[in-house]
């Protein structure tokens, strides 16, 4: 076995990435407070072609040295929009065809592994707080809530942890189906 050299990997350019099939799925980041956060789902976002980041509330936008510490210019390939009111982002989404989901322990949530996106629709997916999580008026105005289950003393995983399992469990859901 041999590691592959950064040539071998065949990396997209950002010009390629920009005209390139994304993957059906925007990301909405509310009041998330720490900028490296922030970056690494834009580099997981990146990883999976996802069409869109929507960053709201107090949510930091780049450009900022934070950000791309993790983001490592990702904030160049992944579009991405600054929307104060996350209520006004699902709602459009909504109305634009989104099917959209908190991410979030709630009741009657899906667990993550039943959770069965639709060849069809177009998701977002709302990831809120560290401490706080998704807004309650967040959550009602969603669709549904996805929860990860959970099985130790927290039930609380990092922000950056949480986007990357469920966009790779759905990301994964989604490519099986083609």
């Amino acid at each position: 076995m041999r590691k592959l050299s950064n040539n071998e990997l065949e990396r997209k350019s950002i010009e390629d990435f920009k005209i390139s099939e994304k993957t059906p799925l925007t990301i909405i980041l509310d009041d998330i407070r720490s900028l490296h956060n922030i970056g690494s789902v834009f580099r997981t976002s990146d990883a999976f072609l996802l069409e869109k980041i929507y960053l709201c509330g107090i949510t930091a936008t780049p450009p900022h040295k934070e950000i791309h510490k993790t983001a490592l210019g990702a904030t160049e390939t992944v579009a991405w929009e600054y929307q104060k009111n996350v209520l006004e982002v699902i709602t459009s989404l909504k109305n634009n065809g989104y099917k959209v989901y908190a991410v979030e322990q709630v009741e009657q949530s899906i667990l993550l592994q039943n959770f069965e996106p639709l060849d069809t629709d177009k998701y977002a997916l709302v990831f809120g707080n560290e401490v706080f999580g998704v807004s309650q008026e967040a959550i009602k105005l969603c669709d549904g809530s996805i929860e990860i289950p959970q099985l130790g003393t927290k039930h609380s995983l990092n922000i950056s942890v949480s986007t990357g399992i469920v966009i790779w469990d759905i990301f994964k859901k989604m490519q099986y189906k083609k």
